[in-house]
């Protein structure tokens, strides 16, 4: 019989539990779930992560190449993200060109790694105007089932933690770059942005962590990026989904249990 009334009125489904302060999977409204992380997992990368969130599956690999420093920002290295949505990971998507949803997720992991500071462009430079490193970041979901954009943040924060840069030096007499694979060092992560997402419904109530169900049914999403001292690094909303601001909704309680 439930799973006959969840399959014509879904959202009313959803709304029975939510007035209970759980939801049909077993979680709590502020409960996440179960977050795992395979450190290293591509061996061809420089460095590399997978991010298992539920059933949300999300592997990002970082490739380190040198190139020469823009003309207008001589002593900054490059950070190129790419979110890559694959038919295989959901139904919903499709084969071919970079869809509207992976694209965004592109863009907001490039505003966090530029608003969070977690890596200082001027660390990637090695010789000013003439070489730096660029971070190829691409991330790829393997399995969708809701929350891609913390799951994303969790594996590119990781694989970037992973990732050992060799030494590389610019012979004086040839103008050359020298590299010592013998002699590599990590990357200097300034900041360490964790992202969480939310689930609205009824334009009032807040649940953390949604599945992918749980967003098609919801009002909308948010997700608010900070860093480990706690500031406010990004967020990203609809901007029709709040008359306020995201703080007056948190202060009013809106935000309810979240560990």
């Amino acid at each position: 019989m439930a799973a006959a009334f969840k399959t014509v009125e879904p959202l009313e489904y959803y709304r029975r539990f939510l007035k209970e302060n759980c939801r049909p999977d077993g979680r709590e409204l502020g409960e996440f779930r179960t977050t795992t992380v395979n450190i290293g997992s591509i061996t061809t990368a420089d460095g590399s992560a997978l991010v298992k969130l539920g059933n949300t599956t999300v592997i990002c690999g970082v490739k380190a190449e040198l190139a020469a420093p823009a003309a207008d920002s001589a002593n900054k290295g490059y950070i190129v993200p790419n979110v890559e949505l694959p038919s295989l990971c959901a139904e919903r998507f499709r084969s071919g060109p970079p869809g509207e949803e992976a694209q965004a997720a592109s863009q907001f992991i490039a505003d966090v790694i530029e608003n969070s500071q977690m890596i200082v462009k001027e660390d990637l430079c090695i010789a000013n105007g003439k070489l730096a490193w660029v971070l190829y970041c691409d991330i790829i979901c393997l399995d969708y089932d809701g929350n891609l954009l913390d799951a994303s943040v969790f594996a590119l924060l990781a694989a970037l933690k992973n990732v050992q840069l060799p030494s590389v030096t610019i012979n004086e007499e040839t103008g050359l770059s020298e590299v010592n694979l013998k002699q590599k060092n990590p990357l200097i992560i300034r900041k360490h942005p964790v992202a969480t997402s939310f689930a609205i419904f009824d334009d009032t109530l807040l649940i953390v962590d949604p599945t992918a169900e749980e967003e098609d049914l919801a009002t909308g999403t948010v997700t608010i990026v900070t860093d480990e001292e706690g500031r406010l690094c990004s967020v990203h909303k609809p901007v029709h989904l709040f008359t306020g601001t995201i703080s007056e909704h948190l202060e009013f309680g809106k935000l309810a249990n979240v560990n």
